[in-house]
C-alpha cells in the first residue's frame, strides 16, 4: 500500500524561472533514482506570489529512510541538489534535520 507524503519549502523569488527551467527537463539519472528509491506519482507544485512549493508523492517502499539514504547518496542526485538548493528557501518553521518541511495528511478521498 502506498503512504501518500507532503512537504514544503519556499522558492527564492529570483529563482523561479530557473527552478521552472530545471523540472521542465530533469535529468534521467535523477528520474531513474527517484523511481528506484520507490517513490511514485511524484508532483510539485509553486503557489505565487508566495513563493511557496508543495511537492506530493506516493512511496511504494518497506523502508523509507534507506530509500532516502540511497537516493542522498547517488552522485547524480548530489549534482542535481547543488543546483536546486540554492533556489529554495527552508521554512524556519520546518523540524531540526529537515530541508523541505514535512506535512501531516488532514483528509483524503479515492
Amino acid at each position: 500500500m502506498a503512504k501518500r507524503m507532503g512537504m514544503c519549502i519556499g522558492l527564492n523569488a529570483e529563482k523561479i524561472a530557473e527552478y521552472k527551467r530545471l523540472h521542465a527537463d530533469v535529468w534521467p539519472g535523477v528520474l531513474a533514482r527517484i523511481s528506484a528509491s520507490n517513490i511514485r506519482n511524484y508532483s510539485i507544485f509553486l503557489r505565487e506570489p508566495e513563493n511557496l512549493l508543495f511537492a506530493y508523492w506516493e512511496y511504494l517502499g518497506t523502508d523509507f529512510g534507506a530509500d532516502m539514504a540511497a537516493m542522498a547518496a547517488d552522485p547524480i542526485t548530489q549534482k542535481w541538489w547543488e543546483i536546486c538548493i540554492p533556489c529554495q528557501r527552508p521554512l524556519p518553521t520546518r523540524a531540526e534535520g529537515e530541508w523541505w518541511a514535512s506535512m501531516e495528511e488532514v483528509f483524503h478521498l479515492d
